[in-house]
């Protein structure tokens, strides 16, 4: 499993061991399944799921990044985290995206769980979610522009999809073996 860190333990919920990476903040990078599966809703909305979230919104400011999902560091449920520049905090649990625009723009990409590997992705340029915060409210945002595209990006993790999954087959080829190499250097 590709981890920053050590695993401190496992917790079993609902009889399934989820490892406890939160609560020493680290990212699990590309090459963990765990990145590849779909997280399952969030039945309530309680204390530790407020403190998941602002865990999350700690490692984002520290890893420098503008967003994160919960199986990025092994919480195999449906909540993601925001903070793009000039603009609010946001916490996303249980989210549905239920409108996305025909126009779509094509961006420089990254991801915290693929460290070093930048790629220009086509996203739809405005959508329409519905989530519920982490008072347990819920609430519809449409947005545009680069909030939109790092919601539609973490909202790919909580499916078990990474950015590199848009691109074309050759680039995407490419960028696994620039990220291979640079991994056995490690």
């Amino acid at each position: 499993m590709n981890v920053r860190g050590t695993i401190l333990g496992i917790r079993l919920i609902d009889d399934k061991a989820y490892f406890l990476y939160i609560i020493t903040m680290q990212i699990i990078t590309m090459g963990s399944e765990i990145l590849r599966q779909k997280a399952e809703k969030i039945e309530k909305i309680d204390s530790e799921t407020v403190e998941i979230a602002g865990k999350m919104l700690e490692i984002i400011k520290r890893d420098k990044g503008v967003g994160l999902a919960g199986p990025q560091i092994g919480v195999m449920k449906r909540i993601f985290v925001v903070h793009v520049q000039n603009d609010e905090e946001r916490i996303f649990i249980n989210p549905s995206i239920i409108e996305t625009s025909h126009d779509t723009a094509k961006i420089e990409e990254g991801c915290l769980s693929i460290p070093g590997i930048y790629a220009p992705v086509i996203r739809s340029e405005a959508i329409k979610i519905q989530a519920w915060n982490e008072k347990g409210r819920p609430f519809t945002l449409e947005t545009s522009g680069i909030l939109a595209r790092v919601i539609l990006h973490e909202y790919d993790h909580l499916e078990g999809v990474l950015f590199l999954d848009h691109l074309p087959e050759k680039k995407r080829e490419q960028l696994l073996a620039k990220y291979a190499k640079k991994e056995r250097r490690k």
